[in-house]
């Protein structure tokens, strides 16, 4: 492990600590040439995911890539970090589960969707409005209609 201070190799590892549900280990360190402390996360390497997306092209699945569609949803929002990752880590969890190497991106939205609802129904309204291609007001009419019945 390089220092990110110094560039040099060498570490103590000062502290040990599962994080997200068993899945990742945060650990704590020291260089033993500078001294400085720094943290590093080890996580599973799984089998990679591709994401299927509409027109037929194929990604490598980015945990990051859905955080930040969840983060334009509930910007300004009384949601958490913690809650937001919480819901990455659950679809990813989802999606794994399916046991399919190729899943359709159409699955991770509606996954993201379903979570969203249950935490706030502005940001549930304004993911849907992106993922479900709104084109104008009556699109969001609708979804509001059909979500009091």
């Amino acid at each position: 492990m390089k220092c990110p201070y110094c560039n040099k190799k060498g570490s103590e590892v000062l502290e040990s600590r599962v994080i997200n549900e068993g899945v990742e280990i945060r650990r704590r360190r020291i260089c033993k040439k500078c001294g400085k402390r720094f943290t590093t996360h080890e996580k599973i390497a799984g089998e990679t995911l591709w994401v299927v997306k509409k027109g037929g092209a194929r990604e490598s699945w980015d945990r990051e890539k859905v955080k930040r569609g969840i983060l334009r949803a509930i910007q300004k929002r009384p949601v958490s970090m913690d809650l937001v990752n919480d819901v990455v880590l659950q679809v990813e969890r989802e999606m794994r589960r399916k046991g399919n190497e190729e899943i359709p991106s159409k699955a991770i939205g509606t996954a993201v969707l379903r979570r969203l609802k249950k935490i706030d129904k502005v940001a549930w309204l304004r993911f849907a409005s992106v993922y479900l291609e709104f084109e104008d007001l009556t699109d969001f009419e609708k979804v509001i209609e059909k979500e009091i019945k």
